[in-house]
């Protein structure tokens, strides 16, 4: 149960961040994006996936913390491509 119940929240979370990743492509521009907010949910996911090899509960939710982080990544990837174009308009 505490499973289906982890992969429930991380699936919550996790549709959040293709809709951040699609704004972020069309804004073309970091102003509004947190690098800082980024790599601390990025560190966190890591985390959660590290938790999971320790306590050698690997398991479906995996699969869920998996996709989170590739997202946020892409997050990642994004900021630096609007940052470039900060850096060309001003």
């Amino acid at each position: 149960m505490a499973s289906i119940l982890e992969t429930a929240m991380l699936i919550c979370f996790g549709l959040s961040w293709p809709i951040n990743l699609v704004k972020n492509i069309k804004a073309k521009t970091a102003k509004a994006t947190s690098l800082n907010f980024l790599l601390l949910i990025t560190f966190g996911y890591v985390c959660g996936i590290a938790a999971k090899f320790v306590s050698h509960q690997i398991n479906y939710v995996l699969i869920a913390y998996f996709l989170n982080l590739a997202v946020v990544l892409a997050n990642l990837v994004v900021y630096f491509i609007n940052r470039s174009y900060d850096k060309k308009t001003s």
